[in-house]
């Protein structure tokens, strides 16, 4: 349990942070806009997942820019 981080692009979970981190970690998230916390899909009370992005999809935004118009770039 705690938080778990997904790219919002292939879909990969990223990794986890332990519930022994939870609640420093949901206390910095008081701190976040209205817009960053679109990226926290919240499935219980105890289970936070942050959409991000991960490396490997970074790197073919960096290389192919034009794919920033698209939803979704992976087939």
């Amino acid at each position: 349990m705690g938080i778990q981080y997904y790219c919002r692009h292939c879909g990969d979970k990223l990794g986890e942070v332990g519930f022994e981190h939870y609640g420093r970690i949901q206390a910095t998230l008081v701190e976040l806009t209205e817009e960053e916390r679109l990226f926290f899909l919240y499935k219980d009370n105890k289970v936070v997942n942050v959409i991000t992005i991960c490396e490997s999809c970074q790197n073919t935004l960096e290389e192919n820019p034009h794919y920033y118009q698209y939803d979704t770039f992976l087939q």
